[in-house]
């Protein structure tokens, strides 16, 4: 008698806390959004990140129920949004300009919420005490909106919001209005209160660095549609679009024309006649029309072309045109010897060439393998060196 085991039971997926399927919003001929669909897994830290114009706000406020799409569903925790409205959906949203009421304390203002939802008024001071003290405002129940710095005045949004225990909480370009050092001490703050309470954060921003820094997983948005969807990393290092490689980051932007295609190795010839060996992201097919992506921070300056050539790696002479100082690294515009094209490098103040002058020779390299390259296409022109 042959003896079978059980079957393995199957392996439980948690319900993804928003799914949003085939989503448009379209006024008369222009598509806000275009026939969209996402996954947002719960607990996790969500960002949407495009230019302005790009549809994200639209995308954001028909997750909410302020819009109504046109067609396509919605679901927050499994259940469909469709025709519910924002009152209703599971959803709380931090908007750029908090919306926060000036004539109500910080106590007031956090229990706003609970009180209209008829919480009793015991109930709503030992909540919002508690969650004064999560964010860190504990003995600020009494005070003024007024008296309150920017950073201060983030967090009360917040708890405002969080206090309500929404399955969402979207947040609308919320660091827009602050100054640089705050905007920079409150991304940590962010990251930190999405952890501590584990409630799914969508967040929107034109701000690539805030979206690189705060995200589990970031979408690229651009003219109504997803150009892709992954992790920071996944977006910096393996972008799979010259729309993605322009915005996400900075980039020398090279257009030419692949001279030759070998598996994924294809050698660039630009117009000027520079030849870049590159990574193809995609087919592509000798002679195809082609732009190339490098990266400013992946340029290597050598005192000797001969290091590089050792290590199998192309090299180009080219001098020093300007300086740019900016903290711990300098922005050096190089003019390439022969061709007279200008790369854009990243270099750190200290080390062999922290003292780089205008008009000096040097010569400079950099591993093929980080260099992408696509056929040729719309880019964006922010954040590319040209």
């Amino acid at each position: 008698m042959v003896s079978t085991l059980p079957a393995a039971p199957a392996k439980l997926v948690a319900q993804p806390d928003l799914r949003a399927t085939r989503v448009a919003k379209h006024y008369g001929a222009f598509r806000a959004v275009d026939d969209l669909s996402l996954e947002v897994a719960r607990g996790s830290f969500f960002s949407i990140l495009g230019p302005s114009g790009c549809g994200k706000t639209t995308l954001l406020r028909m997750i909410a129920g302020f819009l109504e799409a046109d067609s396509g569903d919605i679901l927050i925790g499994g259940k469909p949004m469709n025709g519910v409205p924002p009152n209703k959906r599971p959803v709380n949203m931090v908007f750029q300009h908090l919306a926060l009421f000036p004539m109500m304390n910080v106590g007031d203002n956090v229990g706003y919420g609970l009180a209209r939802r008829g919480v009793a008024k015991d109930e709503i001071k030992r909540r919002v005490g508690n969650m004064l003290e999560r964010v860190s405002l504990s003995g600020a129940q009494n005070k003024r909106v007024d008296q309150l710095s920017g950073g201060q005045k983030q967090r009360v949004a917040i708890a405002r919001s969080l206090v309500l225990e929404p399955t969402l909480l979207l947040l609308d370009e919320p660091l827009g209005a602050l100054d640089l050092k705050l905007r920079e001490h409150m991304k940590i703050e962010l990251k930190q209160l999405q952890a501590a309470f584990g409630t799914t954060f969508v967040y929107i921003t034109h701000d690539q660095s805030e979206a690189l820094v705060l995200s589990d997983h970031v979408a690229v948005m651009n003219q109504g549609k997803f150009e892709q969807v992954g992790t920071p990393q996944q977006l910096y290092y393996e972008p799979q679009t010259p729309f993605v490689a322009g915005f996400v980051g900075a980039n020398n932007r090279m257009a030419g024309r692949a001279t030759s295609v070998l598996g994924e190795q294809v050698s660039v010839t630009t117009a000027k006649g520079l030849v870049i060996p590159a990574r193809a992201i995609g087919k592509l097919a000798q002679g195809d029309a082609v732009e190339a992506f490098v990266r400013p921070e992946v340029a290597r300056l050598v005192q000797d072309a001969a290091v590089l050539a050792d290590a199998g790696l192309p090299s180009y002479s080219a001098r020093v045109e300007s300086l740019l100082f900016d903290g711990a690294n300098s922005a050096v515009l190089l003019q390439e010897a022969v061709t007279q094209t200008e790369f854009r490098i990243a270099l750190p103040q200290t080390g062999e060439f922290a003292h780089l002058s205008v008009g000096q020779a040097v010569t400079f390299g950099f591993d093929p393998q980080r260099v992408v390259c696509f056929a040729a296409g719309t880019s964006s022109n922010a954040h590319v060196f040209s």
